[in-house]
């Protein structure tokens, strides 16, 4: 029997999956996104974007557990970017700025993208969210 805290080795398949089962269920990419066809519709502008390949910055909004933060690491991999997840209650500019300069590592030297969700952005200040202008 294996206990909660036993690593599993990912090329056994005999073993079942482990962790949360949302996290097990949770979309990976477009085609299992259940809902949203109003923006995520094949012949709508995200949809679009996302299969293009030509982002842009967004700001999702819901309550919580809608899936935003799903619907971005869904775009990450759709479109092979790299993916890091701040929250806006815990991170500050030093974080941010940390993240941006990873992601520009990952431009020049891998030529891949990134992607940046920041949870609760709303409770960054103003001079926090002019970190993200340039």
């Amino acid at each position: 029997m294996q206990d909660l805290f036993e690593k599993q080795d990912p090329q056994d398949s005999s073993k079942k999956p482990t962790g949360p089962l949302a996290d097990r269920v949770r979309p990976q990419n477009l085609n299992q996104i259940v809902g949203q066809k109003h923006i995520l519709g094949e012949d709508k502008i995200l949809y679009k974007a996302i299969k293009s390949d030509q982002l842009f910055s967004m700001i999702f909004w819901g309550p919580p557990g809608v899936g935003k933060t799903t619907l971005a690491r869904v775009i990450a991999n759709e479109t092979q970017s790299s993916f890091y997840s701040l929250s806006a209650v815990a991170a500050g500019v030093k974080e941010v700025r940390k993240v941006l300069e990873q992601a520009r590592i990952n431009l020049n030297r891998l030529q891949k993208r990134s992607i940046l969700f920041i949870d609760e952005i709303h409770r960054f200040n103003k001079a926090q969210q002019d970190v993200l202008l340039h």
